[in-house]
C-alpha cells in the first residue's frame, strides 16, 4: 500500500509539474498596448512577440559575450531595479571601467519612441543596439566577432531555432530578439496609471493640486501618458564639463545646439542621477534648476522664456505638490516583473 501511494503521488507531482509548464506556455501574451497608451510605433507587424523571439532577447541583453572581453551586457548599464538605467552614476561606465560622456536612460515603453539616445542619433530600435556594442568606450566590440561568439555557444543556435525557424545567426535575427524583449518592457502600472482608468485610489488632495500644476507648467514637452513628447530641447542648465553639444553632432544644424531629447517623467525614483550627464542628484534639485537656474542660451526653448521670464516660477508649496505627483509615476510592478529579469533565464 505504502509503495502504491509514494507511485499514485510522484505521478501526481509530474502530472502537476507538466500542467504548469503547459500554463506557462499558455500564459505568454506578447505585446499589450495599455488601453490609454497611443497606437505603437514600432512596426510589430514586422517583428511580432513571439515567446521563442522574447527569451532570446533576454538572454541576448544580459549576454555579456557581446562585449570585446565578455565582461559588459546590456544589462550592465540598463539595471531592472533602476528601470533599466544605470543608477549611481552621473556618467555610465563601460568596458575596462572607461567613462562614456552621459548617463544611460531609462529602457521603457520603447514601442512608442520615435528616435533613441540622448541626441536621437538612431531612428530604429532594430539597430540600437549596434551602437552601444560597437562604441569604443561602451562594448567595443564588432557585430561580426559577436555573431561567431554566439554561434559557438549553446544554447543560443537552438534558441534561434526556436524564434525564427532554423539555427542560422545573424545580424537582422539578432537585432530582431533584442526589439522583442525590449518592447515588452512596458511600464503603466503606477497609481497614475490606475487613476486614469479608474482601477484604484484616486489622488490624495497634494497629489491632485501637483498633477494640476503638471498640466499647467510641465506638460507640453512631458506629454502625458507617456510624460514626453519625443522633441529635442534646450532646458538652460548649461554646458558640461565635456561641452557635450547634444543633437547638433547629428543633424550639423546649429539650431540644435545643446538640445537634448526630452526624457520621459515615469519612475524618477528609481533613475537618479537627473539629466544627460547625471548632474542633478535629486528631484528637488531639478525642480530648484527650473525655478530659479535656468540659463538663457542662444538655443533655450523658447517655453523656458516667456514674457521677459526665463524659467518655470514655483513657490515652495507648488514644487512639493509636483512632487507628490511625480512620485505617483513610479511603477513597482516594472521593476519587479520577472519576466525581464536576467534570473528568469
Amino acid at each position: 500500500m505504502h509503495r502504491l501511494q509514494v507511485i499514485l503521488i510522484a505521478g501526481f507531482s509530474l502530472l502537476l509539474l507538466a500542467c504548469s509548464k503547459s500554463d506557462q506556455i499558455l500564459a505568454f501574451i506578447g505585446f499589450k498596448k495599455p488601453a490609454h497608451f497611443p497606437a505603437p510605433v514600432y512596426k510589430l507587424e514586422n517583428n511580432p512577440v513571439t515567446e521563442g523571439g522574447f527569451e532570446l532577447g533576454r538572454k541576448l541583453f544580459y549576454e555579456s559575450r557581446l562585449s570585446r572581453n565578455n565582461t559588459v551586457s546590456c544589462g550592465f548599464c540598463h539595471l531592472q531595479t533602476a528601470a533599466f538605467t544605470h543608477h549611481g552614476h552621473d556618467v555610465s561606465h563601460g568596458i575596462d571601467d572607461r567613462l562614456g560622456s552621459r548617463n544611460s536612460p531609462p529602457i521603457m515603453n520603447l514601442a512608442w519612441n520615435t528616435t533613441f539616445m540622448w541626441d536621437g542619433g538612431v531612428f530604429d530600435l532594430d539597430m540600437q543596439p549596434i551602437v552601444p556594442i560597437t562604441n569604443p568606450v561602451e562594448m567595443d566590440e564588432t557585430v561580426e566577432n559577436v555573431l561567431n561568439k554566439l554561434r559557438n555557444t549553446a544554447p543560443y543556435p537552438t534558441m534561434f531555432k526556436k524564434a525564427f525557424g532554423t539555427e542560422e545567426i545573424t545580424t537582422a535575427r539578432m537585432m530582431k530578439a533584442l526589439s522583442q524583449f525590449m518592447v515588452m518592457l512596458v511600464s503603466d502600472q503606477s497609481k497614475y496609471d490606475s487613476v486614469i482608468r479608474k482601477q484604484g485610489p484616486a489622488f490624495t488632495q497634494e497629489e491632485q493640486e501637483g498633477y494640476t500644476l503638471f498640466q499647467q507648467k510641465c506638460s507640453s514637452c512631458h506629454k502625458e501618458p507617456l510624460f514626453t513628447d519625443q522633441s529635442f530641447r534646450n532646458n538652460g542648465i548649461g554646458t558640461g564639463p565635456n561641452n557635450d553639444e547634444g543633437r547638433y553632432p547629428v543633424t550639423l544644424n546649429a539650431a540644435d545646439k545643446y538640445k537634448f531629447k526630452v526624457p520621459s517623467l515615469r519612475n524618477l525614483a528609481y533613475t537618479a542621477p537627473y539629466m544627460h550627464d547625471g548632474r542633478m542628484y535629486t528631484l528637488n534639485a531639478v525642480l530648484n534648476h527650473y525655478s530659479s537656474e535656468v540659463q538663457d542660451m542662444t538655443t533655450l526653448d523658447p517655453l523656458l522664456r516667456q514674457n521677459g521670464v526665463v524659467g518655470i516660477p514655483l513657490s515652495a508649496n507648488e514644487k512639493q505638490y509636483l512632487l507628490a505627483f511625480l512620485n505617483t509615476l513610479n511603477d513597482r510592478h516594472f521593476i519587479t516583473d520577472k519576466r525581464f529579469s536576467e534570473e528568469s533565464q
